[in-house]
């Protein structure tokens, strides 16, 4: 498709607010799961530091 100005590119032909709105909820998808697998990440690293200095006491 060929657009003549930015704003018949971003209506994209009368469904602008469709795609547009699936691209920004699929976006927001994307930065929450990364936000969520980076704070599962860390407490994962904090759950086994402490594992690893209970076996460094009790050994």
């Amino acid at each position: 498709m060929a657009w003549q100005s930015w704003n018949e590119f971003f209506a994209m032909g009368g469904y602008g607010v469709y795609v547009w709105g699936s691209f920004w909820i699929c976006a927001a998808g994307l930065c929450l799961e990364w936000v969520l697998i980076k704070q599962h990440r860390k407490n994962v690293l904090k759950q086994l530091r402490r594992m690893a200095l209970a076996e460094s006491q009790d050994g």
